[in-house]
């Protein structure tokens, strides 16, 4: 049976309007938390970029729903020592509702501490040997290690969960969906590509979750709806791999403007039609994801709470 979460956008909103989200979320039915890492928004409009870890420090205390970081990036910015500590206490605070999404990021978030931007396979087997090292702190042990990429010198973590957090992979492409088959517990995207939830299985993920996320915009006025994504979200219709490759907003920014309010009616559920909503959750369901992640876009999420704890959801968990 499908899971329906919440997608908590750490770019446009504060960290007390996230917790707010958080606790507004499990009250309407949705039954899992996403949540977004990043250090710079994508856009100057989206106007915030909070450190996951803190906040994610604050939900523990105000919900119970499980966590998933989407995504968080363990190559440049964040050593993959310190994320492993992190992860560790985050599965400790909530009670072992905690899972470690990560992927290879964008130089958006990781440039800040490095400028050269390693090339797509190269990121890949960071990831890889991240990941593997992060496992290996886990356990417990004294761990001093030198790889191709990271060295770690007699590192031990104290603090550590009965159970370590599972960690899903995000993936974008068939390399990187082939990775998650062989190295993750689950996998992550925000596409509703059934091949890519395939290729994860036949690399390896047979049986084990995969996530889905939309974005929406509920409101009464769907005109209106349009012209707030066309305002906040533009960057979620720039096509090819400018994500992976522009570091400042303005860049996204510049690129926006060549989204227009008809491409963003066309590609975004907006508006308060059920059937609208209904259809985009279902695309991701066909596609093979066990589990969805709905984002609102824009400030009205009391009323998008309503309308999906009312209306949406209870029609998607209708049996077939």
């Amino acid at each position: 049976m499908t899971t329906f979460g919440y997608f908590l956008a750490s770019e446009e909103h504060s960290p007390a309007e996230l917790v707010r989200q958080a606790r507004l979320a499990e009250q309407a039915g949705f039954e899992a938390l996403w949540i977004s890492d990043h250090f710079h928004p994508w856009l100057d409009e989206q106007g915030e970029s909070s450190f996951v870890w803190t906040v994610i420090g604050a939900l523990s205390q105000t919900t119970s729903l499980p966590i998933t970081t989407a995504v968080t990036c363990p190559l440049v910015r964040i050593h993959p020592a310190i994320i492993a500590q992190a992860a560790a206490t985050a599965q400790v605070m909530l009670d072992g509702r905690f899972r470690l999404g990560v992927g290879t990021g964008e130089p958006l978030n990781e440039h800040i501490l490095e400028s050269r931007w390693p090339p797509a396979a190269e990121r890949l087997e960071m990831l890889e040997e991240a990941v593997g090292l992060i496992r290996r702190l886990w356990k417990g042990e004294l761990v001093t290690h030198h790889g191709d990429h990271y060295d770690v010198d007699t590192a031990r973590i104290y603090t550590l969960p009965d159970v370590p957090p599972p960690i899903y992979m995000s993936g974008f492409g068939p390399v990187a969906a082939s990775l998650a088959g062989r190295i993750a517990d689950g996998f992550i995207s925000t596409t509703s590509d059934g091949d890519l939830v395939r290729t994860f299985r036949v690399s390896g993920g047979e049986g084990r979750p995969s996530q889905g996320a939309v974005k929406v915009c509920y409101g009464t006025d769907r005109r209106q709806a349009v012209k707030t994504v066309h305002r906040l979200w533009p960057n979620a219709l720039i096509p090819g791999e400018a994500g992976q490759l522009l570091p400042l907003p303005r860049h996204f920014a510049q690129l926006a403007e060549l989204v227009t309010e008809d491409m963003v009616a066309e590609s975004i559920p907006c508006g308060p039609e059920v059937d609208t909503h209904l259809k985009a959750v279902r695309s991701y369901i066909e596609a093979g994801y066990d589990e969805v992640y709905v984002n609102q876009i824009g400030p009205d999420q009391q009323a998008f709470f309503d309308f999906y704890g009312q209306e949406v959801l209870p029609r998607l968990r209708e049996p077939a």
